[in-house]
């Protein structure tokens, strides 16, 4: 309730109108019934957790920008935020200006619904029911290779960096463990290139990971 009662007249302090429901049942009338241009969601809320919040506006095709706020504890969930529909994931504590600035990218950005299904060239993942497949073979991820190939998939051709991938895939908790993100791209690629002899995810040296929108030859 403080955190909520602060991070309100912080941010009214800033311009932004603000609403605060304290659990989720309250979150999930609000964010269904009004518009708003973001909503940040705490993943532990209590009645229903932000997750089912999030997925639950999903399925009923709400689609204002959701910022899912984390305990530093539960950072290895952020996948599940992200899957459940999420556009970005903040791990607590955090500093005002860093939830700001998320928060403004998030209103610029606006309004748009997510598919379902994404694919890049012959990949494809289905968001709902977390299957992903190369061609007409289904590929056999764990929980962690499927939100990091989904990351991937979001930005084709993009080049991501170590950073951004241990942010939105594990949260700052594994920000120390700096190898984590080159051992499950490893991982990703013994499953989605590997087999069927293409190159599709690459290195960038010095720079990150890419997808590339078109798979060469390996």
């Amino acid at each position: 309730m403080r955190i909520a009662a602060t991070l309100k007249r912080s941010l009214e302090d800033e311009g932004y109108p603000v609403d605060v429901a304290t659990n989720g049942p309250d979150t999930l009338w609000y964010a269904s019934e009004f518009s708003y241009d973001a909503v940040l969601l705490d993943q532990t809320l209590p009645g229903i957790s932000g997750i089912e919040v999030c997925r639950r506006l999903r399925s009923e095709r709400r689609w204002m920008p959701i910022l899912m706020l984390g305990s530093s504890a539960a950072a290895a969930e952020s996948a599940t935020g992200m899957e459940a529909g999420a556009d970005d994931y903040l791990v607590k504590p955090f500093a005002f200006d860093e939830l700001t600035a998320r928060v403004q990218a998030l209103i610029e950005r606006g309004s748009s619904e997510r598919p379902s299904e994404l694919q890049v060239a012959d990949l494809r993942l289905n968001v709902a029911s977390r299957q992903a497949w190369r061609g007409r073979y289904e590929l056999d991820l764990t929980s962690k290779e499927f939100a990091l190939l989904r990351l991937f998939m979001s930005h084709p051709g993009a080049v991501l960096s170590r950073g951004q991938i241990l942010e939105r895939v594990w949260g700052y908790e594994y920000s120390q463990a700096s190898n984590v993100v080159d051992q499950y791209v490893s991982y990703l690629r013994r499953k989605i290139d590997r087999p069927f002899r293409v190159s599709q995810l690459v290195t960038v040296r010095g720079s990150g990971y890419q997808l590339r929108p078109r798979p060469i030859d390996a």
